[in-house]
């Protein structure tokens, strides 16, 4: 593997978890945070909006996914993917938990 399918990796484990909570807003009707809010990422958008952005996520984590020659097969490959899973899990929590206090 190069280093670049370890960047892509990284990114489609960011990616994908990005997916997750925007989808079940989405599909559940609820309002949350998205870069087209205002202020970005603060504000609350619409549940298609949080649906479009999921699967806007979706299809781009996938596409890195296959880039990256991400597989269990592969699994030094599986590292950097958990990594950018995990980061970007714990971005949002820290991000999102805060909002729940203001």
């Amino acid at each position: 593997m190069l280093w670049y399918h370890f960047v892509a990796g990284f990114f489609a484990g960011m990616f994908l978890s990005n997916f997750i909570p925007h989808y079940i807003k989405g599909v559940t009707g609820e309002s949350f945070p998205t870069p087209f809010a205002n202020p970005p990422g603060k504000g609350l958008s619409s549940p298609m909006t949080n649906a479009i952005w999921a699967l806007a996520n979706l299809v781009v984590g996938f596409l890195l996914f296959k880039f990256g020659k991400v597989s269990l097969s592969n699994e030094l490959s599986l590292i950097p993917f958990f990594i950018g899973f995990v980061v970007i899990t714990m971005v949002s929590v820290k991000n999102f938990s805060n909002e729940q206090k203001e």
